[in-house]
């Protein structure tokens, strides 16, 4: 009776979602106590708490074809934001299979402690809350280390700095994508978008035919491929702009809310141009004017 009645004051205190179990079951103990004392009938073995939610440890979740971010996150209940960002995934939902995926037992982020980190400091830095950081990490008892991983419930990610756009060539090199190199499928020529898009679909599972000639055939060529092309995004297909002599692919990241989307694509002129990886965000209306292949 009493370590119950001393768990449910701190499950109240600390606002844990198995506060009312807890309370009910002092409430319960305490009746039982009062009916031993003046029934002389057998009394139930009090049962074991069972929280509504119990995981506070980090799941390792190997992607399989067909995953997403939001998929992935709607299967362990949390926000794809928090799979995002527990697992630097940028601004994409396009994910490949046989990725380990970090998955957090509630909304939030993770930080690494780092020199001269404090529990206050870091929940200043994400707009959390210091106690229940302390909480989820089961920090009552031990202090915080250089190098320790925490998890932030309901942290905010901090603006991210300017994407530094960096070259990628046939010997690869880095993008926040992460390096890209060229498959021996790959017959397109380096440094162009479709280059670049037949790479990315392969980093997704996702392989896309080597010789459908410039970006403004591909729709065509993937329909008689057996390919489905129609003019809905979807995060991983490839977006293809008819406009131009060759034409223009990028691969869908993202589809927002609101129906714009986000792309990643190489050789765009207004974005780093040739031989260099780019993402922006384009309209939902201007996004309706492409074909997408799937």
């Amino acid at each position: 009776m009493v370590a119950t009645d001393v768990a449910a004051d701190l499950a109240s205190r600390a606002n844990l979602p198995i506060a009312d179990n807890v309370a009910n079951m002092s409430i319960s103990l305490a009746a039982k106590s009062e009916l031993a004392q003046t029934d002389s009938s057998a009394i139930t073995k009090p049962q074991i708490i069972q929280p509504n939610s119990t995981r506070t440890d980090i799941i390792n979740y190997v992607t399989v074809q067909g995953d997403t971010v939001p998929s992935i996150a709607a299967k362990f209940s949390i926000t794809a934001d928090t799979v995002r960002n527990a697992n630097n995934l940028g601004n994409t939902d396009a994910i490949e299979p046989g990725r380990t995926i970090a998955i957090l037992p509630t909304n939030g982020l993770l930080h690494t402690v780092g020199a001269g980190d404090t529990v206050q400091s870091i929940a200043s830095k994400y707009n959390s809350n210091a106690d229940r950081i302390v909480t989820v990490n089961n920090l009552e008892l031990s202090s915080i280390t250089a190098g320790q991983r925490l998890i932030i419930p309901d942290g905010v990610k901090p603006a991210p700095a300017p994407v530094v756009r960096a070259a990628v060539g046939v010997s690869g090199g880095s993008s926040r994508l992460g390096n890209v190199y060229a498959s021996a499928g790959n017959r397109y020529a380096p440094g162009n978008c479709t280059w670049y898009a037949y790479e990315r679909r392969m980093q997704l599972g996702r392989p896309v035919g080597s010789f459908w000639g410039n970006a403004n055939t591909w729709a065509s060529s993937a329909r008689a491929a057996g390919y489905l092309v129609n003019r809905t995004p979807a995060a991983g297909a490839v977006l293809v702009d008819m406009a131009g002599y060759f034409g223009h692919v990028g691969v869908v990241e993202r589809v927002l809310a609101n129906g714009d989307i986000v792309i990643t694509e190489m050789n765009n002129l207004a974005y780093g141009g040739f031989n260099r990886v780019n993402d922006r965000t384009i309209s939902a209306g201007q996004a309706g004017t492409y074909q997408y292949i799937h």
